[in-house]
């Protein structure tokens, strides 16, 4: 089979190809031949349906699919012969200067740029430096403590962090609103779960207390009905009550699955948790450090044929996020451009970072893998049951792989690049998205 490459952009290749008028004719026939088997026709048996018939009704198809293998075949041949990595799916368009007895076709696409990577020296990363302390422990402790809070007759007036019972009624203009009343409803005041005005109007208020105040709805307020304007709600208070919180003891400790009640004990688990989670956000920062200066390190042209597809992917998962956030997006509109910047990014990221694995060495090693897998199965109750499931899907323990090469190639710019510590406190670590 012939072939003429031509380079037509820097990316941009067009390849010439011929394929034998006759190689397609005699496959045709045989795939003909072989549906002629077992097509089944009103009127005929399985096996005796006149080949005419079957070329009438089957012959489109059959040429399309035939000549469909064929140009697969002979692009993936050449490809293979010209040794090139094809970026995205080609566009292959008949010719009509294709020699006798040969049926011409041109395949035009884009190939993968040569990545020359620069002196990741000359890179500067700054690196998140945190440690737990006793301090973020007993946080902990009150954290947890506070989420298994029982509540008692508090005997005085609301204040912050009470939890209140009440019959409310709000009116617009006078008039009653969709959503603006309820019967027993229970709030804790002071987190932010009511507007203000209405947390001002209850604040002090004591059991059988009737309060009637204005309150203002913010202008971006969800429900336009509402939005910017002020209301009147008459609340009724039916119970104010104080939290009460367990006792850091013994039977605290049993509670959180500490077998005999050792409040050391807790404290080491505690602390060993934190740690972990200290330990996961710290490699995300710093990895998300690399990956922004690691572009620095090579100009590339991207491949059309990449960006596109990947802000399509972009596209996809924005439309995705906001169904899984029950929003209806059939009259949202998802403008291509608006995700080309992301895109392209990511695609030069992609490329520069696999050019760095190559180059170096960077491939997951299956001990590495089991590791990080390990890892993971720390924080579950039962770590063997979940080192097996990874192990027993090869795309899992793909998606796992990836994690371990970006760690890699994370782990190699540090030992190269210029890295200063930046010490960070805990809570705005863990506070950071």
């Amino acid at each position: 089979m012939a072939t003429q490459l031509e380079t037509i952009g820097t990316l941009q290749r067009r390849l010439s190809m011929d394929v034998a008028a006759s190689d397609i004719d005699k496959e045709i026939g045989e795939r003909l031949r072989k549906l002629a088997r077992t097509v089944k026709m009103p009127g005929f048996r399985p096996g005796k349906v006149p080949m005419r018939m079957i070329e009438q009704a089957y012959g489109p198809q059959v040429q399309s699919e035939v000549l469909g293998d064929a140009v697969s075949r002979a692009f993936s041949d050449a490809i293979s012969e010209h040794k090139l990595r094809v970026a995205g799916q080609p566009q292959i368009e008949p010719r009509q200067d294709a020699g006798e007895g040969q049926l011409g076709f041109a395949a035009t696409f884009e190939v993968y740029p040569e990545v020359a990577l620069g002196d990741v020296a000359a890179l500067k990363i700054e690196r998140a430096q945190c440690a737990v302390g006793d301090a973020d422990v007993d946080k902990t402790l009150e954290i947890l403590r506070k989420q298994r809070v029982t509540w008692a007759p508090a005997g005085r007036p609301a204040q912050d962090e009470d939890r209140l019972t009440i019959d409310f009624a709000g009116t617009l203009d006078g008039a009653p609103f969709e959503g603006g009343s309820a019967t027993d409803f229970a709030f804790v005041l002071g987190q932010g779960r009511m507007l203000p005005d209405f947390e001002a109007g209850v604040r002090g208020a004591s059991e059988g207390d009737r309060r009637t105040f204005p309150v203002r709805f913010p202008e971006d307020y969800g429900a336009k009905e509402l939005a910017g304007k002020t209301v009147s709600f008459e609340v009724t208070a039916k119970k104010v009550e104080q939290p009460v919180l367990p006792a850091l003891d013994e039977a605290f400790a049993t509670q959180l699955g500490v077998a005999d009640g050792s409040l050391d004990k807790l404290r080491a688990d505690v602390r060993a948790n934190l740690e972990r989670e200290l330990g996961q956000r710290l490699r995300a920062r710093v990895k998300h450090a690399v990956m922004e200066a690691l572009p620095e390190i090579a100009q590339i042209e991207l491949p059309r044929a990449l960006v596109e597809g990947e802000t399509q992917a972009l596209v996809e998962r924005a439309r995705a996020d906001l169904q899984s956030r029950g929003i209806d997006v059939k009259n949202v509109p998802f403008p291509p451009e608006a995700f080309d910047e992301q895109a392209r990014k990511r695609v030069r990221l992609g490329l520069i970072v696999a050019e760095i694995v190559k180059a170096h060495g960077l491939q997951a090693r299956p001990e590495q893998i089991r590791k990080q897998i390990e890892e993971f199965a720390q924080s579950y109750e039962n770590p063997g049951e979940v080192i097996r499931y990874y192990f027993s899907d090869r795309n899992r323990l793909a998606e796992v792989e990836a994690i371990v090469v970006e760690q890699n190639v994370v782990d190699w710019a540090l030992a190269k690049a210029q890295v200063t510590d930046h010490p960070l406190a805990f809570d705005e670590l863990m506070a950071a998205s």
